[in-house]
């Protein structure tokens, strides 16, 4: 065997590992008894060792200095794999397994926080976790910016300063729509009734099939925040349910769909390699939110939709399609990301950016962090805060250490707006295939132009290529003036 082939070997089996401490990150999530959360910890922090002590070997390094790819994969190979190993190298092993068991532990404290409304009981392991983070952080930024350094484990290539100057080019169109459309004298009415979670689960699995999950290489179980799950040949899904709100349901499983066959559709031939999912979370995000709100928020979609919630629950209080279009798509100044609209979305996500970078920076203290969170929702939605589960409680992303994830919630949004144009280009007739329910040609498109192509790429690459044109925002802001334009009469 060649060094490139040895090298190879030994990944797909580090591979294989760490899609055995995802698959306990799932059961974490959805089935595992309450009591076990000590012992979770204990065997997520073991297999971080284990992972950790592989992806250091200095084997990796001796493999990396003498391994020749014969082609565009194995270069790519070579360069993810370069990109793990030298990161992995400037951690400690000890502080890897300190974040491990820290994370896993911190997200029991942290539901169990946000259902009790109580800021104090997670703000200690929060503290903790930042600690830990802001070592790791360090460790591998040397001298640059440790938040740039954070980025890197979900964006690769991009940095704080590129982030700031998109979000702030963004926000003055999206504020200037936000008011053009609350001033407007318009208020869709909003779905009302009860909605039984087995039909809204029975509902969401027909959906999810609709945009092509396949299950038998997946499941959709119950979370108290939806999450995607696996690479591969087993990708999971979960949902919430509400029976009050069925949209919440129905679009968290069109959302994870939208991660989940972006995992299911690599190319087979990079199973178990260093190109065998994703690329990065701002891309992920891009079909997530193009599945989301391109395509299920959509007018055809929605009419679609709406016949099928009909037969599902009933007549519904909403007259036509036209007023359930509008109610899906419904501009309101709510507390939750997860729950906002698509104009509101990203206020979110800079609220979040902001106050996490302080974090990271030493500029903001987790002792002053509600505060700073409430009055920057004030400021930007025009509402205080009510109680912290609609605040600084909401996510479960800071109690699992994921800080530099939130702004690929947005780069998600501003690709899927690129991503849009170029497959509208594409297939003129997209719009009238959505109306009948027919998803297969739009994400069809995803997995032959993005999907397939897995780590091949480096992110802002794989969208420029799909969509024939350079990163810009104009799209997603075009798409939106033009949609709520139309909606609200502006």
């Amino acid at each position: 065997m060649t060094a490139y082939d040895e090298l190879i070997a030994y990944q797909k089996d580090t591979h294989a590992l760490a899609q055995v401490m995802g698959r306990l990150g799932w059961d974490q999530e959805t089935v595992m008894p309450r009591g076990g959360a000590e012992q979770r910890s204990e065997e997520m922090a073991a297999m971080e060792s284990v992972l950790h002590a592989r992806r250091t070997d200095p084997r990796v390094g001796d493999w990396l200095a003498s391994a020749e790819a014969a082609d565009e994969v194995g270069r790519a190979n070579l360069r993810l794999i370069r990109r793990e190993y030298d990161r992995a190298t400037k951690v400690p092993a000890d502080l890897a397994k300190a974040l491990a068991k820290a994370t896993s532990r911190a997200q029991g404290i942290w539901a169990d926080a946000r259902a009790g409304e109580d800021v104090a009981a997670f703000l200690p392991t929060l503290a903790e976790i930042l600690r830990l983070r802001r070592e790791e952080a360090a460790a591998i930024a040397g001298d640059a910016d440790p938040y740039d350094a954070l980025l890197q484990d979900y964006e690769p290539g991009i940095t704080g300063a590129e982030i700031e100057a998109l979000f702030s080019r963004m926000r003055p169109r999206l504020v200037d729509l936000r008011g053009r459309i609350l001033s407007s004298g318009f208020d869709p009415e909003p779905l009302k009734g009860h909605f039984a979670e087995q039909v809204q689960l029975a509902l969401s699995t027909e959906i999810a099939q609709v945009f092509g999950y396949n299950f038998s290489h997946g499941r959709i179980d119950k979370a108290v925040h939806p999450f995607s799950s696996g690479s591969g040949q087993d990708v999971r899904i979960t949902t919430r349910v509400d029976e009050s709100e069925p949209f919440g349901c129905l679009y968290s499983t069109i959302h994870e769909v939208g991660h989940a066959c972006y995992e299911l559709h690599v190319d087979d031939a990079y199973f178990l390699t260093a190109l065998g999912g994703g690329v990065s979370m701002g891309v992920h995000e891009s079909q997530s939110r193009s599945y989301e709100n391109q395509m299920g928020r959509s007018r055809a979609f929605t009419g679609w939709l709406f016949g099928r919630m009909r037969d599902a629950f009933g007549d519904l209080n909403l007259k036509d399609a036209d007023a359930f279009h509008a109610a899906v798509n419904r501009v309101r100044s709510g507390y939750i990301r997860t729950e906002a609209d698509e104009v509101h979305y990203n206020l979110h996500i800079l609220l979040r950016f902001d106050l996490e970078r302080a974090l990271i920076r030493g500029d903001l203290q987790v002792a002053d962090l509600e505060l700073a969170w409430n009055d920057r929702f004030e400021a930007d939605f025009g509402v205080a805060v009510d109680k912290p589960s609609h605040g600084m409680l909401q996510d479960v992303h800071w109690s699992v250490g994921l800080f530099g994830y939130f702004p690929t919630y947005t780069l998600g949004n501003v690709y899927a707006g690129c991503l849009f144009n170029a497959l509208r280009a594409d297939m003129p007739d997209v719009d009238a295939q959505m109306a009948v329910g027919n998803l297969r040609g739009a994400t069809g498109w995803m997995k032959d132009n993005l999907q397939t192509h897995g780590g091949l790429y480096e992110p802002r690459d794989v969208v420029e290529r799909a969509a024939r044109a350079p990163v810009s925002e104009a799209p997603l802001l075009d798409y939106l003036d033009a949609k709520f334009g139309a909606i609200y009469g502006l």
